[in-house]
């Protein structure tokens, strides 16, 4: 019998996309989450989560069936929690292409930075068993097409300028993602200042074309 799935790991588990708490996830999931990133899944064995946990390897299959069940739940979990953002950021924005691209590289750099070591774990989805990879594969690809469908339909309309529209939302979605590998909450800028830099980069890289208003003209 798994641990109640947390709010963390639910895409409807926020109130508001931008706004973030500790990381709160049940105790086994938590010291699965810290030997995963301290050894490596291959590295980790079940009975030294069990004594991160202070249960029995016993009382922890009662939880969950072994140790790749554990992975499937974080990976998995936090896909689900970053689309859940995604979605909501894509909600509130304005309906122009530019919009929805700025909200939604504002939010996943936001989730990066937020939830670093969970998503620091998408390095292990090549230790994703063949059908919960395909599933794991399958969220990431959602939020790349978001990503896509937000370039492709600013060079549609002539907000962005790129010629590689389905190359510079890759690179900008790969850049974004990338945040969780070297954010340290002790650094000197906060995951809003950061979030609010790669919009910027990120507007210049698909070649976002600020219309003049009648002020500037």
């Amino acid at each position: 019998m798994a641990e109640p799935l947390a709010a963390d790991l639910r895409a409807d588990g926020h109130t508001d996309w931008r706004a973030y708490r500790p990381l709160l996830l049940p105790p086994i999931l938590a010291a699965s989450l810290a030997a995963f990133d301290e050894h490596g899944y291959h590295g980790t064995t079940v009975r030294d989560i069990a004594r991160r946990v202070g249960v029995t390897v016993p009382a922890l299959y009662y939880h969950y069936r072994n140790k790749q069940a554990l992975l499937v739940e974080l990976l998995i979990g936090s896909m689900n929690a970053a689309l859940g953002r995604c979605r909501a950021a894509l909600e509130e924005a304005e309906e122009t292409p530019a919009a929805r691209f700025a909200a939604l590289v504002e939010c996943i750099v936001l989730y990066m930075a937020n939830r670093a070591p969970l998503a620091f774990l998408d390095t292990e989805m090549r230790s994703l068993e063949p059908a919960n990879r395909a599933r794991y594969v399958a969220m990431r690809d959602e939020l790349e097409s978001l990503m896509h469908a937000a370039v492709r339909d600013g060079v549609a309309l002539g907000e962005f300028t790129t010629p590689y529209p389905i190359d510079a939302g890759r690179a900008v979605i790969t850049c974004c993602q990338a945040v969780a590998n070297w954010y340290r909450p002790t650094g000197p800028l906060t995951p809003q200042q950061i979030a609010d830099r790669y919009v910027q980069i990120s507007l210049s890289t698909v070649g976002h074309t600020t219309k003049p208003t009648p002020s500037d003209m």
